[in-house]
C-alpha cells in the first residue's frame, strides 16, 4: 500500500520523493531534494510495482522533527506563521488545480498578483509545503543552514554546540527500532555497496546507509552536502552489524566481492577427495605444467643464462605415482604436453640412462595409457587431442579456468618440487621482489637443462617411494600390510583392483599426439605449408597424375619438417613423406619460421603490387600520349585522297626502303672517332667505286621519295 505523505527513495539514483495526493489510479509526487519541485503524476500500480521489486524503498521522513515551540525564536515563528497563512488562505482552496500541470502556471500567477509577490516566491512556498510534510512547521525557515559552516569559531570556556543527551546509566542514547523498512534499507546497501568489487568495508557501508537514508541534503558552493541526523534518529553500527550477520550469505558475498572462481578455489566446502573417482591404477591421470623457480644456463656456454624451464608432470590419481615428466623449454603448450605424454609410455630405465641415472624397472615401472586424463583447458582443447580420444579411447576432462584445485594432486607436487629447488639449486628464485642492494639470483645460475632434468628425475624417484600423508587407505591394504607409498599402491592396485592400464607402441602414440593438418596433392608433389613432399606410395600409385588437387590428412612435428606422415589403417600405421629438393632449404626450420617466411613473402609481394598498379597506370598514360601524337601527325598528312589499292600494294617496297634507312642508322662502328688528323686520299678500286655509286643512288632515291611526300603535305 501507498499512503499520503510517505517518502520513497529510488535505488537507481537515490532520488527521494514524497506522496502528496492519491487520486483513483494515480498519485502525485514531488522531489524533496531540489530547491523547488512541482507535482508530477505517476501511475499508482507502477509505483507499487517498483516498491515490490525493491526499485524504490520506503524510508523515514527526513523532515519529521519534534520541534518545541519554546525553542523557536520570534523571527522563526513570525516567518512560519506568515507563510502558513498564505498556504491556508490562497493555496489550499486551489490545491486541485495546483497539483495538475495544465493550468498551474496561470493559477500561480493569480496568487502572486493577489499577494503582490513574484510567481517564483509562490513556487518556493508551495515547494516547501509539499516537500517538508505538508504541515505548519514545514514552513519554518532554514536557519540551521546558517552560522558560518566550516569557519573557525572563537571558543570560550563553555562547550559549543548542542549538549549530549545521556541516559540515567551514563550511556549515550543511540539507535532506533529496526523495522522492516530499515531492514530493507540494510539489504539494499549491502547489495549496492558491500557485494561489489570495490571491497568496501562494513564501516563504509554503514556510512553510506547514513548518507543515503538518514541525512539532510543541502547545497554549499554548488555542491550537495549531507548532514547526518541526531544519534537518536539513526540506527547504530552495532544494529547494522547484527542484521548484517543475519542477512549474510558467505557464498554470494565472496562471489560478488571477489569472483565465483575465488570461492570455488579457496572457500568451497571440501567433502570428498580425488581417490573417490578412481577404482585402481590408470583410471585417472592428472597432467599439469609449471614454470620452475630457477634460471638455467646454456649447455654450450655456462656463461649464457637461458631463463626458466617448464616442468610437465603426469600423476596417477589412485596411487599418486608420477607416470611421465617433461623438463624443457617448450610451453606451457601442446608441444610440452605432447612430450610428457610421450614420456608416459616410455621405458623409464632407458629414459633415466640418458641422464646418467641407473635404476631398475621395479623403481619406476610405469609405461601405460590411462582411461581418463584430467588437464587444463588450454593445451587439451585443440584438434591435436582428437587422436587420443578417437584412436586410443582416452577420455579428456578439462578443468574450468583458474580451477587448479581440481588437479590438486599434481599442483601440490609442483609446490613441493619448487620448494626443494629453492633450498638446493643455485640460480633459484628466492624472493618475488628484490630489494636494492640484493644480489641478482639469476647471476648464480649454474645448472644446464640436462643437469636440471637429472635433478627432477631424482626428486621423482624419491616421491615414488615416499609415504603419502593422509592417504585414504582401504581395509584390504591395511590387511595386506601395505605402506602407502606411490610404488606400493601402484603395484598393489594392479594386482587387486581392476584398473584401466594399457600399453601401446611408442611410435603409434606419437602418431596420435602429433599435430594434424591438411596437405594437397599436386603435380609438383604433396604440398603442406607451401613445402613440397613425396613418398614411395605416392610415386607407385601415381598420385600426382590421378589425385591432383585432392586434400589428405597428414601428421607432422612442428620442430622437424623434413618429414611428414600420412596415417592409415585407422591410425595403426603411417606412410613417411620426404621433403623434396625445391623445399630442402627449410628442412632445419621450425614450422613457425616457415609460416613467417611465406607471410613475409606475401606481404612484400602485396606491397609491390600496390606499386605496380601505379606503374601500370603511368605506362598506359604514356602509351596513350605516344599514340595521340602519332594520330595527330597522321591527320596533318592526309589532306589529299589516296588510292587504297596503290597504298596497300606499296607496303613491300615501303618496308624495304625503311629497312635500308634503319640499317644505316642502326649500324655499329667500333672504331674511335678520329679528329685533327691529316686526311689521306685513297684511290678506290673499281668494285668499291661501283658499290659506292649504288649506295649513293639508293640514298638519293630515298631522299627524293621523302621530299615528294613532304611536298604533297605542304
Amino acid at each position: 500500500m501507498i499512503y499520503i505523505n510517505q517518502v520513497l527513495q529510488s535505488v537507481k539514483d537515490s532520488t527521494r520523493i514524497r506522496i502528496i495526493e492519491i487520486e483513483e489510479s494515480y498519485v502525485y509526487i514531488v522531489n524533496i531534494d531540489t530547491n523547488t519541485s512541482m507535482p508530477r503524476k505517476e501511475l499508482y500500480s507502477s509505483l507499487v510495482t517498483d516498491i515490490e521489486q525493491k526499485e524504490c524503498l520506503i524510508i523515514a521522513d527526513p523532515f519529521v522533527r519534534a520541534v518545541a515551540e519554546d525553542e523557536l525564536t520570534e523571527i522563526q515563528i513570525q516567518k512560519r506563521d506568515t507563510d502558513w497563512e498564505i498556504i491556508q488562505t490562497y493555496c489550499l482552496e486551489h490545491m486541485n488545480s495546483l497539483l495538475k500541470k495544465n493550468g498551474r502556471e496561470i493559477q500561480i500567477k493569480e496568487i502572486a498578483e493577489a499577494l503582490n509577490v513574484t510567481p517564483t516566491k509562490v513556487k518556493k512556498l508551495l515547494s516547501r509545503y509539499w516537500q517538508r510534510g505538508m504541515n505548519k512547521n514545514a514552513m519554518l525557515p532554514d536557519y540551521a543552514n546558517s552560522g558560518g559552516r566550516g569557519k573557525t569559531k572563537k571558543l570560550s570556556d563553555d562547550k559549543v554546540g548542542r549538549p549530549r543527551r545521556v541516559t540515567v546509566n551514563g550511556e549515550y542514547r543511540s539507535g532506533i527500532n529496526i523495522t522492516d523498512e530499515v531492514k530493507t534499507q540494510f539489504e539494499h546497501a549491502i547489495n549496492k555497496y558491500y557485494r561489489k568489487t570495490n571491497n568496501y568495508s562494513l564501516k563504509d557501508v554503514y556510512h553510506f546507509i547514513l548518507r543515503d537514508f538518514y541525512s539532510d541534503r543541502y547545497k554549499e558552493n554548488g555542491e550537495v552536502q549531507y548532514r547526518i541526523w541526531e544519534s537518536n534518529r539513526i540506527p547504530s553500527y552495532h544494529q547494522f552489524y547484527y542484521w548484517f550477520k543475519k542477512l549474510e550469505d558467505p557464498k554470494k558475498d565472496i562471489e560478488f566481492r571477489k569472483s565465483a572462481k575465488e570461492y570455488e578455489l579457496k572457500h568451497r566446502p571440501i567433502l570428498s577427495n580425488s581417490k573417490v573417482e578412481t577404482n585402481g591404477p590408470g583410471t585417472r591421470f592428472q597432467i599439469d605444467a609449471t614454470i620452475a623457480d630457477i634460471y638455467l644456463v646454456s649447455s654450450f656456454d655456462v656463461n649464457r643464462i637461458i631463463g626458466r624451464p617448464v616442468i610437465y608432470a603426469i600423476i596417477d590419481v589412485y596411487s599418486r605415482i608420477i607416470t611421465g615428466i617433461y623438463v624443457g623449454l617448450e610451453g606451457p603448450s601442446w608441444l610440452g604436453a605432447m612430450m610428457a605424454l610421450d614420456n608416459m609410455v616410455a621405458d623409464k630405465v632407458e629414459f633415466c640412462k640418458q641422464y646418467d641415472i641407473e635404476i631398475t624397472e621395479e623403481q619406476w615401472s610405469t609405461c601405460h595409457l590411462p582411461e581418463v586424463i584430467i588437464a587444463d583447458r588450454g593445451e587439451f582443447e585443440g584438434y591435436a587431442v582428437e587422436g587420443l580420444i578417437n584412436n586410443l579411447n582416452i577420455k579428456i576432462e578439462n578443468t574450468t579456468a583458474y580451477r587448479g584445485d581440481l588437479k590438486g594432486i599434481v599442483e601440490r607436487k609442483f609446490r613441493t618440487i619448487n620448494g626443494k629447488v629453492k633450498q638446493k639449486a643455485p640460480g633459484a628464485i628466492q624472493k618475488e621482489y628484490r630489494e636494492r642492494g640484493d644480489r641478482d639470483y639469476r647471476l648464480d645460475a649454474t645448472l644446464n637443462l640436462k643437469e636440471f632434468t637429472a635433478l627432477i628425475i631424482t626428486m621423482v624417484l624419491q616421491h615414488n617411494h615416499k609415504i603419502i600423508d593422509k592417504y585414504p587407505m582401504e581395509k584390504e591394504m591395511i590387511t595386506d600390510g601395505i605402506v602407502p607409498t606411490p610404488i606400493n599402491l601402484w603395484n598393489w592396485g594392479i594386482q587387486n583392483r581392476k584398473g584401466r592400464l594399457r600399453t601401446i607402441d611408442r611410435d603409434i602414440l606419437r602418431l596420435n599426439i602429433l599435430p594434424r593438418g591438411r596437405a594437397t596433392i599436386s603435380r609438383a608433389g604433396i604440398k603442406f605449408k607451401n613445402l613440397l613432399y613425396s613418398s614411395k606410395q605416392a610415386i607407385e600409385e601415381q598420385w600426382y597424375a590421378k589425385l591432383k588437387n585432392k586434400s589428405i590428412e597428414i601428421v607432422y612435428d612442428p620442430r622437424h619438417l623434413e618429414k611428414i606422415y600420412i596415417p592409415h589403417d585407422n591410425g595403426a600405421d603411417y606412410e613417411s613423406c620426404i621433403l623434396l629438393e625445391p623445399s630442402q632449404q627449410y628442412k632445419l626450420d621450425f614450422i613457425e619460421d616457415v609460416v613467417f617466411q611465406h607471410q613475409l613473402r606475401n606481404e612484400l609481394e602485396e606491397e609491390e603490387r600496390s606499386k605496380q598498379v601505379q606503374l601500370t597506370i603511368n605506362t598506359d598514360t604514356m602509351m596513350d600520349q605516344i599514340i595521340k601524337v602519332a594520330e595527330q601527325k597522321k591527320k596533318k598528312t592526309l589532306h589529299l585522297p589516296t588510292n587504297k589499292k596503290d597504298k596497300l600494294a606499296a607496303i613491300r617496297e615501303n618496308k624495304a626502303t625503311e629497312k635500308q634507312a634503319n640499317r644505316i642508322n642502326e649500324k655499329f662502328d667500333l672504331s674511335p672517332i678520329l679528329t685533327e688528323q691529316n686526311t689521306e686520299i685513297i684511290e678506290l678500286k673499281l668494285e668499291e667505286k661501283s658499290e659506292k655509286k649504288a649506295s649513293s643512288r639508293l640514298m638519293g632515291k630515298l631522299k627524293q621519295k621523302r621530299d615528294e611526300e613532304y611536298g604533297k603535305n605542304e
